[in-house]
């Protein structure tokens, strides 16, 4: 690893969780653009999945705030 990385990796140490995984998902798409749309559909028709069970009462949902804290805080 070059020192330029390493600085880089120090940083995003320091990251808050949420910002490392932000920053994971950003360098993974840098390698392979051509799974961008297909992933993308998939989770389109998750998150309708979801969205669907919810309004349904099926499942139940957390604040975005609440959530977030939980992660922040590991």
């Amino acid at each position: 690893m070059t020192k330029e990385a390493r600085a880089v990796l120090k940083q995003a140490l320091h990251l808050k969780p949420v910002e490392r995984a932000e920053l994971i998902e950003r360098l993974l798409r840098s390698f392979d653009k051509g799974e961008d749309d297909r992933i993308d559909a998939l989770w389109a028709k998750e998150v309708e999945s979801r969205i669907d069970a919810f309004d349904k009462e099926k499942i139940t949902a957390d604040p975005e705030e609440a959530v977030f804290n939980r992660i922040n805080q590991r």
